[in-house]
């Protein structure tokens, strides 16, 4: 009877591996396309059978180039999806360049299954770009945090890590694909399989989405002072409208000659410099990542007239505005 029973009883059919299509912009970063495809290797060996395939894709389906200038030969030109399917856009240096009106029309269409649908690095630009992200929670590498809240205001913009947000799922590039995919591995399979992957990647502190990807203002710094800390915290959060020195050292409980004394013992530089600085910084941002006219550049960063932000940008960086953003359509353009 035992017998019997053993030679008519049918195994469960093994479970389908899921499937993961990276698609490459031209100039993604290697490191987050690398962490990601490394983190699902990992998982299958681990797990001693295949749990992910993966297919790499992008427009033309021959080579595509990372920004490191290594070419990588594509498994295929943009195709058509099953509903299974998870995809995840790589980016990585101009963005904006790399996202094509045949990417934003593949991305539309795909989605419109109900694909899982992620942006590595600067991938989000490309997602919301599409209008995939509207009315979600998203975030992107901090360099492109400016630009991407001037241009897609109508995106939940964090400085998380990562973002997963419904069907929907960004990451602020780097070694933040790691912990998304510990996270997709973990609720897939359980935190042992991944805590098992983290494990051979010799990686000991596994990020959450309530981490931030930002180190914090003391260690950035190199600087431990609490007042100083949240002085500049109060510059990094009002550039459109700066707060003045004075106000700045009332709100820490300090003289503004003390706040005086503190900037220039520990950054070498008044509070009035550091803070023009960090305003020059996102303009700059602002000018070579978007299509935002000078004047509204300027305004963005707190200044009252174009002459004005001409004059400390050209002194800080030894170009005007105009030719800054000339000379990177040039570099496009090449």
């Amino acid at each position: 009877m035992s017998q019997q029973h053993s030679a008519t009883r049918t195994d469960p059919p093994a479970e389908k591996p899921r499937r993961f299509v990276f698609v490459l912009l031209e100039n993604f970063t290697l490191l987050c396309f690398a962490a990601a495809v490394e983190s699902l290797r990992i998982a299958n060996r681990m797990a001693g059978r295949k749990l992910y395939d993966w297919h790499i894709v992008g427009e033309g389906g021959e080579m595509i180039y990372c920004s490191a200038g290594s070419g990588f030969k594509l498994d295929g030109d943009l195709e058509e999806l099953t509903r299974d399917d998870t995809v995840m856009v790589c980016g990585g240096i101009d963005v904006q360049a790399a996202t094509t009106k045949r990417v934003l029309g593949w991305l539309r269409r795909e989605a419109r299954k109900g694909v899982l649908m992620g942006g590595l690095c600067t991938a989000a630009h490309t997602l919301a770009k599409a209008g995939l992200l509207d009315g979600k929670r998203a975030t992107i590498h901090w360099e492109n945090q400016d630009s991407f809240s001037e241009e897609f205001p109508e995106v939940d913009l964090t400085k998380s890590v990562f973002v997963v947000d419904g069907n929907r799922i960004t990451t602020a590039g780097g070694t933040s694909s790691i912990d998304l995919m510990l996270k997709l591995v973990a609720d897939h399979q359980g935190e042992e399989l991944a805590n098992m992957v983290a494990d051979q990647l010799i990686y000991a502190s596994i990020r959450t989405d309530q981490d931030t990807q930002r180190l914090s203002v003391p260690t950035r710094i190199g600087v431990r002072h609490p007042k100083l800390s949240k002085v500049i915290q109060m510059m990094e959060s009002n550039i459109e409208e700066p707060i003045s020195p004075s106000i700045l050292a009332k709100d820490v409980g300090m003289s503004t000659r003390q706040l005086e004394r503190l900037f220039r013992r520990y950054l070498n530089r008044s509070p009035k410099r550091y803070y023009m600085e960090l305003r020059l910084q996102k303009a700059r941002n602002l000018l070579m990542q978007t299509d935002m006219s000078v004047i509204n550049v300027a305004l963005a960063c707190g200044f009252a007239s174009p002459s004005h932000f001409s004059k400390c940008y050209r002194a800080h960086y030894d170009t005007t505005p105009y030719r800054e953003r000339g000379s990177h359509a040039t570099r496009l353009s090449i």
